[in-house]
């Protein structure tokens, strides 16, 4: 059985495909356009593979470090927990259209982590191989995200590094939809997770899902 964790995961990359679009569509467009005209499939492949690889990797970093210090701190465990519940109503509510924006936690993520790496892009242009795609959208998978830092939040809660890079991979796997269909119908999947209904429906989801998991911290709180 497939973990809810995963599922979470994954119906948050979906829905916040939009968003996806938005950052990162004018990339892979101009990714496709700027490589061999030949091979945009295989580009907009690689630049994707790139990009959920580096969501694992932060999955496992931070799931790997947190589950040390949890397996050390029962209160550690419960922080987290209570972190990751939080987290995923917030972005439950922010996909409703009910909440504040996570640009705020983009804007630190930019500070500290991405201001120092697209200095690297220097050294990947002009994308003209398969590897390089790759290597591009590695990079790019660090581009500040408040979607890609709360599910981020959600890994840190996994048990062991394997199963938070599982967590991110999911979360890959939702934005691939809207990712692979720029210039081919993303604006018709655009409109289809914004409606209304498909936000209330899906946030609803996210949101019950994050109840839960206060409730369960809240419990081990009190017992």
């Amino acid at each position: 059985m497939i973990d809810p964790l995963f599922v979470s995961a994954f119906i948050m990359g979906l829905i916040g495909s939009g968003h996806c679009i938005a950052m990162c569509g004018g990339i892979a467009s101009s990714l496709q356009l700027a490589t061999d005209k030949t091979r945009p499939l295989q580009y907009s492949i690689a630049y994707n593979v790139g990009r959920a690889g580096s969501y694992m990797l932060a999955g496992a970093l931070v799931a790997g470090i947190s589950s040390h210090f949890a397996t050390q701190s029962h209160w550690v465990a419960l922080t987290l927990a209570l972190l990751s519940g939080l987290f995923m109503i917030l972005v439950g509510l922010y996909i409703m259209r009910l909440g504040v924006s996570l640009q705020w936690l983009e804007s630190l993520g930019k500070t500290l982590v991405w201001q120092h790496l697209v200095k690297l892009n220097r050294f990947i242009m002009p994308i003209n191989s398969v590897p390089k795609a790759i290597a591009y959208g590695a990079l790019w998978g660090w581009l500040p995200c408040g979607l890609v830092y709360s599910a981020l939040t959600w890994a840190m809660t996994s048990k062991t590094a394997s199963d938070g890079a599982l967590v991110m991979l999911f979360f890959a796997l939702g934005t691939f939809p809207a990712m692979f269909s720029i210039g081919m119908g993303a604006q018709i999947l655009h409109k289809v997770l914004n409606h209304p209904w498909a936000r209330i429906a899906l946030g609803s989801m996210l949101i019950w899902y994050g109840v839960y998991l206060l409730i369960i911290a809240t419990d081990r709180l009190l017992h």
